[in-house]
C-alpha cells in the first residue's frame, strides 16, 4: 500500500501521471489478500521499478532547503 500512496502522491505534486502498466497487468492490489505472498511480492517489485524508472526519467529538479524550516534536533535510533 506505501508504494501506491507513494505514486499517488508523487502524481499529486507533479500533476504527471507514472504510467504503471506492468503493475496494472498483474491485477493484483495490497487488499487482495487471497493472493499469495509471491504474487504480492512480484507486484510491489514491479510498481517500484515503474516509479523509479519514470523519475529517472524527468527532469532533476531542484530542492531548495531552508534553515527556516528546519528542525535543529536529530532523530536517532537506538
Amino acid at each position: 500500500m506505501l508504494m501506491i500512496h507513494i505514486k499517488k502522491y508523487y502524481e499529486y505534486i507533479t500533476n504527471d501521471e507514472i504510467p504503471s502498466e506492468r503493475y496494472n497487468s498483474l491485477e493484483i492490489s495490497p487488499v487482495h489478500i487471497h493472493k499469495d505472498k509471491k504474487a504480492h511480492k512480484d507486484a510491489l517489485l514491479t510498481l517500484g521499478d515503474e516509479i523509479v524508472t519514470y523519475i529517472h526519467r524527468q527532469s532533476m529538479h531542484v530542492v531548495n532547503y531552508s534553515l527556516d524550516i528546519a528542525s535543529t534536533k536529530v532523530a536517532a535510533e537506538h
